[in-house]
């Protein structure tokens, strides 16, 4: 059996579980949706489908959501478990073909050690405000990970929501330029009223790898998921034409790990190891 305890209510943040339970994460990588919502599915499963061992590997899938990444790694071969402490999500996963999906914390898993080849971690660490539940949570990653096995974890960079409000010309709104303004000074993202993301923290790019150091993992490598061309207004437009879609990915995989570039994407992988 992988999963040895039952699943408990994690305490999460009320406000990150009323911000996800309306349902529109979903819609927002499936359909399109500001900030470049399919631009970050697209380059996610593109950078994803070429870190990931030939199937089918063990994936664990460490707040997935509603299953929008685990829906296509089931169908790709793997064997896919998904975790996530929204109840909405995890009754929209569990419908999908080939993933099991279970409330749970990502600070404390069910699942026994050693259990998977991949863990996932696309959302826990920037719901994590306190660096102690990311380290925490990145450790109990480890633990369940295989030895050599591989831990690839989503940030939202310092900078994101300032790029953001710009491009949609909303920072020159005095209370949106206060408190974007704040949260480049520590990454604390306390807001939650309509029109802001929720309760989060935004990285930089070069404070992860000593999360994931503190957590017992090495860093293989890092990078931008949707590069400078999440700041385009054009480019959900762009992903309907197969031809300036491949375009853009190429582009845009060309410059993922370039060092200057890297906290310029709204967001971050990071891929590491557990030591074989």
């Amino acid at each position: 059996m992988t999963h040895t305890r039952p699943s408990q209510q994690p305490a999460v943040h009320k406000e990150i579980l009323a911000y996800y339970a309306r349902g529109k994460e979903d819609a927002r990588l499936r359909e399109g949706g500001a900030p470049a919502g399919r631009l970050e599915f697209w380059r996610t499963q593109d950078v994803l489908r070429r870190l990931l061992p030939a199937a089918p590997a063990r994936v664990l899938d460490v707040g997935g959501g509603s299953g929008v990444h685990a829906e296509w790694l089931a169908a790709d071969g793997h064997e896919v478990h998904l975790v996530d402490p929204v109840p909405l999500h995890v009754a929209q996963a569990s419908r999908l073909p080939g993933v099991t999906a279970f409330i749970g914390d990502a600070r404390d898993l069910s699942a026994e050690d050693a259990a998977y080849d991949v863990v996932l971690m696309l959302g826990p660490l920037y719901h994590l405000p306190e660096r102690g539940d990311r380290v925490r949570a990145l450790a109990e990653a480890r633990r369940v990970v295989k030895p050599g096995g591989l831990v690839i974890a989503a940030t939202i960079n310092r900078y994101a929501q300032l790029h953001d409000l710009l491009r949609e010309e909303r920072y020159f709104t005095p209370l949106n330029r206060e408190r974007t303004d704040a949260v480049l000074d520590d990454g604390r993202h306390p807001y939650h009223e309509e029109g802001f993301f929720t309760v989060a923290h935004f990285a930089q790019p070069e404070e992860v790898p000593g999360e994931f150091a503190d957590a017992g993992l090495t860093v293989d490598r890092q990078y931008g998921v949707e590069g400078v061309a999440w700041l385009m207004n054009g480019v959900e437009n762009w992903l309907d034409d197969p031809e300036r879609r491949a375009a853009v990915l190429g582009a845009t995989r060309r410059i993922e790990s370039e060092p200057a570039l890297l906290g310029a994407s709204g967001h971050l992988l990071t891929a590491g190891r557990r030591a074989a």
